[in-house]
């Protein structure tokens, strides 16, 4: 099984670009920086994790991701290699996106230096499927953040 959850925050605004063809896919791909539970004296204490979106997922990632925004991804890991223009073989490591939503709400976000202007709407109401609107606002009036 290849299985990967993660919870970070954008390093920077989602790099999208689209495939050629009849059907163009949008293709984005963000680095979160991922907490590390325990550190040690000197070293980092967050990995940098390489994603990928394709398709609605990617077109979500580049209309409401934001540098700071903090996410919850689910997908698996794929690896591969390539040959760069000077001949040395170069091998990746990125995360697959299956899944991703908001891991904060609006007034959090803000607080952690993400413009509150940008609308962060809930994945389901953003990806049609038929659910409801959460209306703005409502976050202050729930008892627990």
């Amino acid at each position: 099984m290849n299985k990967v959850i993660l919870m970070g925050r954008l390093t920077r605004d989602p790099e999208v670009r689209y495939s050629q063809g009849e059907n163009n896919l949008a293709i984005a791909r963000y680095t979160l920086a991922v907490d590390r539970r325990f550190q040690r004296n000197s070293d980092q204490s967050a990995d940098f994790i390489s994603c990928v979106a394709f398709g609605k997922a990617g077109e979500f990632a580049e209309k409401w991701f934001k540098q700071g925004t903090k996410v919850a991804v689910t997908g698996r890991i794929q690896t591969g290699s390539y040959t760069n223009k000077d001949g040395v073989k170069v091998y990746t490591t990125e995360v697959v996106v299956e899944e991703q939503e908001f891991a904060e709400s609006k007034n959090a976000a803000a607080a952690n230096g993400v413009p509150q202007d940008a609308p962060h709407p809930t994945p389901s109401a953003a990806s049609g499927e038929g659910f409801m609107s959460i209306p703005d606002g409502i976050e202050d009036e729930l008892p627990f953040e």
